[in-house]
């Protein structure tokens, strides 16, 4: 399975990050050029996809897609079932090296799988299955933000592939937005083996964040309005029917935890 990691030519301190985190976990990775949308201003100008007509994605956003399609296409062509793609900010845990090194514990019907947390509330399938080492499979049954880390094979990065041939998504709606990704066996990886070093280390901010937060600023996304009584009851019930529902699904909310930055065992 190749490992693929997608990293600016302007960014060698995050290779030497990656470089060293690899090391750390024993096991290599390949380089992925990224898409520079400082290079490429015409990128905005590309059609984008109907969920971002309030808010448009950015340079830098449809940038990154182009660099995830970078990966998919050296996945789609490999004859490895299943590719990894990582960004160049992220911290491992320890046992990263042993779920990594093969293939053998990803269910046969697995279309993606998330390796990463995000740290924000999500829903999952309660039957969980070993993926050994003490990790666990579930099936992802929300959308879960982030694209920093997981497992695509070789017929889904084809199908991404053709789905951004002609029309621009932000990675992760594509791939983690169950309306996106309907038809697709999205798996979670629980405790997660990886996440942004923003979340765990701090000494690498996202190169997203600050343009994304602009974009949103100028849209009025930002601005926090309080929201009539009506409505916040109405919302309330609702969360709450959302909850009923998925314990009668047999799914539940859940924060996907780190595994351990170190080695436990």
């Amino acid at each position: 399975m190749k490992r693929l990691v997608i990293n600016l030519d302007r960014s060698p301190s995050r290779l030497a990050h990656m470089t060293a985190e690899f090391a750390r976990i024993g096991i290599g990775f390949e380089r992925v050029a990224a898409i520079d949308s400082k290079e490429h201003p015409e990128l905005v100008l590309q059609p984008q996809h109907a969920i971002h007509a309030i808010r448009p994605l950015s340079g830098s956003e449809i940038a990154c897609l182009h660099s995830h399609r970078a990966c998919w296409t050296i996945i789609a062509e490999d004859d490895a079932p299943y590719g990894a793609v990582f960004e160049d900010d992220m911290v491992f845990s320890g046992k990263a090296g042993m779920l990594l090194d093969d293939t053998d514990w990803v269910p046969a019907d697995a279309d993606v799988v998330k390796l990463e947390t995000f740290f924000s509330t999500t829903v999952i399938q309660r039957r969980r299955a070993s993926a050994g080492h003490g990790f666990s499979m579930v099936r992802l049954r929300k959308g879960h933000p982030g694209a920093g880390g997981y497992l695509l094979s070789r017929r889904t990065a084809r199908d991404f592939l053709e789905a951004t041939a002609q029309v621009s998504i932000a990675v992760d709606d594509l791939i983690f937005n169950p309306i996106m990704s309907a038809g697709k066996t999205i798996y979670q990886l629980v405790p997660a083996l990886c996440a942004q070093d923003q979340f765990v280390g701090g000494k690498l901010p996202s190169l997203l964040d600050q343009e994304r937060d602009a974009a949103r600023t100028a849209s009025g996304l930002m601005a926090r309005q309080r929201k009539p009584m009506a409505v916040r009851i109405s919302r309330e019930a609702g969360r709450t029917a959302r909850w009923i529902a998925d314990f009668c699904r047999f799914r539940q909310r859940i924060v996907v935890p780190l595994d351990p930055i170190e080695a436990t065992d």
